[in-house]
């Protein structure tokens, strides 16, 4: 990753933590664990995470990380406080997407929250002009599915979750949506 890369990570960060409630997390797309070590500076926090960049499972004494993807590839049935999935839904196919409220219930401890950052159409074309100057490495640009991005909201609405949040950041490129477990 880029400079601006790490840039833009952060700005997700910096917005998903602010509603990350209780001590527990499962970070869908984690990449290399930077919303742990995040928020590690600030409280004790524990969880797992997942994702296809990682060749091999990382264990600390907070957090594990596990290659591959979710759900398929996740060994863990615990229950967490919070499931975030920043940058995540963006390369799924809304099909699968429709399944994810009722996947996710299961690993929802009781009024658990789901958090996710998803950026707007429009961002693929920044980013195509951005990666032709080089100027990020862009994770799986080629990969971003093309769908409503309003329709994360009516999927997890419908299905036993409540509405906590939405909000646009990053000059309304990017939604961030918090859903509460009913």
């Amino acid at each position: 990753m880029k400079k601006l890369d790490y840039f833009i990570q952060k700005q997700r960060l910096l917005q998903a933590e602010q509603y990350i409630i209780g001590d527990s997390i499962l970070d869908i797309g984690c990449h290399h664990g930077e919303l742990f070590e995040h928020l590690l500076k600030k409280r004790p926090i524990f969880g797992d995470g997942i994702d296809s960049v990682l060749e091999t499972q990382k264990t600390t004494s907070n957090y594990t990380l596990y290659p591959g993807y979710f759900p398929s590839d996740f060994p863990e049935e615990k229950q967490y406080h919070n499931i975030t999935l920043l940058a995540v839904l963006e390369h799924i196919p809304i099909q699968e997407i429709e399944h994810y409220p009722r996947i996710l219930s299961r690993f929802l401890k009781p009024k658990g929250r789901v958090i996710i950052t998803i950026p707007s159409k429009q961002v693929d074309y920044i980013l195509a002009i951005l990666l032709f100057f080089k100027l990020v490495k862009g994770m799986d640009l080629e990969h971003h599915q093309d769908f409503e991005r309003s329709l994360i909201k009516t999927i997890f609405t419908a299905h036993d979750f409540k509405l906590m949040k939405e909000k646009k950041f990053e000059f309304g490129l990017n939604t961030l949506y918090v859903f509460e477990k009913k």
